[in-house]
Parts: structure tokens; sequence; C-alpha cells
């Protein structure tokens, strides 16, 4: 690739993440709820510590599987504080529970939750055309919309800062520059086949 987003920078991690990952749109249930549980554990911090922890999260965390976490108990909890390979913040760890449980109830509720967030971009990934980093925002009407019904709905950490970032990372929003050539393959994931 001849040009890449600023941000991917030089570290192998980073850089394999922005070109085969970051902005793909994906419908799959556990990719967004591990999404959902990297992002907010990843508050406060650059998401690179969170990508060298990743694989650690995997592994303690049962694949990101929300039927497994949902049922964690004091036990594991401790565990999982005592474990040097991942972000070992106790209120970050209750969330991942919490918002397991806020899954599933979605899910028992009748309602899909991977339809559920795609909903607030309409279904469809939203095509932004950024020349620079500068022009990003934190935060837009979509993830605050995101992150009030979050919020109603029983989970912890997903601010709007939280649930941007999500939508950037599940391809909700194509947030590759225009100069970069991620771009526009990215926004041809979006569409439909056959079209052009």
């Amino acid at each position: 690739m001849n040009q890449r987003c600023a941000w991917a920078g030089s570290d192998p991690l980073y850089i394999h993440y922005h070109d085969t990952e970051w902005g793909v749109p994906t419908r799959d249930a556990r990719t967004l709820f591990e999404f959902l549980i990297l992002e907010g554990a990843q508050a406060g911090l650059s998401w690179i510590t969170v990508l060298r922890k990743r694989e650690r999260y995997r592994a303690v965390f049962d694949g990101f599987d929300a039927e497994r976490i949902a049922r964690y108990d004091d036990a594991k909890k401790a565990a999982l504080l005592a474990d040097a390979g991942i972000i070992r913040n106790r209120a970050k760890i209750d969330a991942a529970i919490i918002n397991a449980r806020a899954w599933l109830d979605l899910r028992d509720g009748g309602t899909d939750p991977v339809e559920w967030l795609w909903s607030f971009v309409d279904g469809e990934p939203v095509q932004n055309a950024f020349a620079s980093l500068a022009e990003v925002p934190a935060t837009t009407s979509q993830s605050d919309a995101m992150s009030k019904a979050l919020k109603a709905r029983g989970f912890k950490f997903v601010g709007s800062t939280i649930c941007y970032a999500l939508m950037q990372a599940a391809g909700m929003t194509n947030d590759h520059m225009v100069g970069c050539g991620r771009h526009r393959e990215v926004a041809a994931l979006a569409r439909p086949e056959g079209t052009a």
C-alpha cells in the first residue's frame, strides 16, 4: 500500500490492523461484541495498548463468548484482575461482564444486537471523505444516539467517543483518509455485489 492513514504509523501490529480490519464492515456478532468490550477497555489508553493485549483478551475472555462471560463469578474476576496480559481495571472488567449480560438481554428480548447497532447508521456504512486526521470527529450524532441507547439498556463504558471508535472499527463508518489506499477498498466492501 502506497499511503496509509497517518495513525497507522510504523508499528507492524498497527499497520496490519489498519490494512486488514479497521473500517471493514462486519455484521458478525462475536466480532462486534469483541469491539464493544475492547473499545471500552481502551478508554483513557491508546488503541495500540489494547491491540498488543488482544490475543490475551481473547484467551482469558473465552473468545468473547457473551454466554460464558455473562456467567463469570468473583473467582473469575479475581483471576482477570491478576492477569498482567490484559488491562487490569476492575471497572472495565466488571463492565465486560455487565455488557455480556446486557447483550444477551437484548438478544433474548427479541432484538438482534447486530442489526440494532447497525440501525444507528441506517444499516449502511457512512462514507466519509476526510483529508486529514484533524477533520475526523471524536463523536457524531449517530454515536451520541448509540451511546444513549446502550446506556439505557444497561451497558457500561459506552460513552459517545467509545461508540464512535466502535463504529470506525466495525466499518459502520469509513474514516480512512481519502488519500489512503484503503479508503476506496473499504468503500467497495460496503456496496452490494454487482454494483459499481
